[in-house]
């Protein structure tokens, strides 16, 4: 699976979401930023977007997944 593939599920499915990918072949690291997840907890943080990609998890063209999420505000004061 190539990188640009995450990039594109993830905008596709997490609307007003940016999303920094990183890594290659089966192994991806994804940051998501966008107010979707103001007041979620950590774990439902990573369930949405765990679910945008379970299908290429399933099948393998994703075998490790390490996600960070931010909203806005959270990014902003990171960067």
């Amino acid at each position: 699976m190539q990188i640009e593939e995450v990039k594109q599920i993830l905008e596709a499915n997490l609307e007003g979401c940016d999303v920094y990918p990183e890594g290659e072949g089966c192994n991806f690291s994804v940051t998501v930023v966008g107010d979707l997840f103001e007041g979620m907890r950590p774990v439902k943080k990573q369930q949405t977007v765990y679910a945008c990609l379970a299908d290429q998890i399933a099948d393998g063209s994703i075998h490790a997944l390490t996600i960070k999420t931010f909203t806005r505000a959270q990014w902003a004061e990171q960067n």
